[in-house]
């Protein structure tokens, strides 16, 4: 079976990017499926652009995986030059995959990963031209994530207009995967289950590759004075620096925490806020948080392994009543230690499987207190720190992309 897989932000590991779809082609290669991974040029976390001729598509090999990386304006900080990007995405897709087809046959399935609707649009009309099927996967809750940020409003004209196009792809595809476990909750929320059945929907959450993981963490150390001290406390963060991450609680946190010298936190990740942060911690003085900066992804593993706590946080928001699905909580629990998020999910794999602790409220007084609580079962409870240590690790083998890729196929396959 030859799978065509649509991806936006999608990538091979040794790229910027969204590697889902890399692994799921990994794994689907290894039982004898083919599958090619169609995503943007211009990659969206390092604004590098891969095509600097008039080439509308390169084709680039990763582990025998193919790459159709399309030719897509470049955008940065602009919000209508980021539309733009999607837009021409979208058409691009169009004259791409018929080129593509010519050389390396029809697909028989396609899999649309809705980063934004119009990839799903357009894998609805190839897969029709094609007359085979096509699978949308629901990473975001698209137009309902952007209410809730406040980009939009909900009863406007062109945010009914917005629900009015979410419905119809969800009645157009042919299987709806979700990423978070209550997407089926938001169908019947919106009131559409009488045209949208259960039974065409199915959940698939993100996940790790637990060899590729293993292996990084032990070929791929870092050294860092604060990681290899063990007479610290480590509250371990990786991930974005940006005002949506909302840090600046975090380092609020610190500085209630800088009597106590046994703990540090430690964040790696670079963005907009970085030097912003940066310039706060040092005139506060404070010397228990320290920015890091930007770090390969291949340090990762690694980098969690030797925290003591690590910390899953970003801004509240009402739309996680419906589960989460964030890349870092299966890096998180693959490493094998404690995690403390600091927001509140429905369907929350973290207190379902004991590898952690989380917040009914984010303020600076509540993570406060959870932090001081790891260190307390930390140093005087070390029988429970080590049992969530084991059912971290545990609950990784169920999201290993090895199990998530059989999953997939029970879809592909129904």
């Amino acid at each position: 079976m030859n799978i065509w897989i649509f991806h936006h932000y999608g990538s091979p590991p040794t790229m910027s990017g969204l590697t889902r779809p890399y692994h799921f082609a990994k794994f689907l290669r290894e039982r004898g499926y083919k599958s090619t991974v169609f995503s943007s040029a211009y990659l969206h976390y390092s604004n590098e652009n891969l095509i600097k001729n008039k080439a509308q598509y390169l084709i680039h090999q990763e582990d025998k995986i193919p790459f159709v990386f399309i030719k897509t304006a470049e955008y940065k900080k602009n919000k209508l030059s980021r539309i733009f990007n999607m837009y021409s995405f979208y058409r691009n897709l169009f004259p791409v995959t018929k080129s593509y087809e010519k050389e390396n046959g029809k697909p028989d399935v396609i899999l649309a990963s809705s980063a934004h609707p119009l990839t799903v649009i357009a894998g609805i009309k190839i897969a029709k031209k094609y007359k085979i099927p096509c699978i949308c996967e629901i990473r975001d809750l698209w137009p309902e994530s952007i209410f809730e940020y406040g980009s939009l409003r909900k009863n406007s004209f062109f945010g009914k207009l917005l629900q009015a196009g979410e419905k119809w792809i969800y009645k157009k595809v042919d299987k709806i995967i979700f990423t978070m476990q209550g997407g089926y909750d938001y169908i019947i929320e919106q009131g559409w289950q009488n045209v949208i059945p259960k039974e065409k929907c199915f959940y698939i959450n993100n996940g790790v590759d637990l060899e590729a993981f293993d292996y990084n963490r032990k070929n791929y150390k870092i050294e860092d004075e604060d990681l290899d001290n063990d007479s610290i406390f480590k509250v371990v963060y990786t991930g974005s620096v940006r005002r949506v991450n909302n840090l600046r609680i975090i380092a609020d946190t610190a500085k209630e925490l800088r009597e106590n010298s046994n703990i540090k936190f430690l964040i790696w990740g670079g963005g907009n806020e970085l030097e912003e942060l940066r310039s706060y911690v040092e005139s506060e003085g404070l010397t228990n948080i320290v920015f890091k900066g930007h770090v390969e992804k291949k340090y990762i593993p690694y980098i969690l392994s030797k925290s003591d706590l690590n910390l899953i946080h970003c801004k509240q928001t009402n739309i996680m009543r419906f589960g989460s699905s964030e890349n870092k909580t299966f890096d998180y629990l693959a490493s094998g230690k404690p995690i403390l998020r600091t927001i509140k999910t429905g369907y929350d794999i973290i207190l379902e499987s004991n590898s952690g602790k989380c917040l009914e409220e984010q303020t600076v007084e509540n993570i406060k207190g959870m932090v001081l609580d790891f260190y307390n079962i930390f140093t005087e409870q070390r029988n429970i720190y080590d049992e969530m240590c084991h059912n971290a690790r545990r609950t990784a083998d169920k999201y290993d992309f090895k199990v998530l890729t059989d999953k997939l196929i029970e879809v592909i396959e129904l």
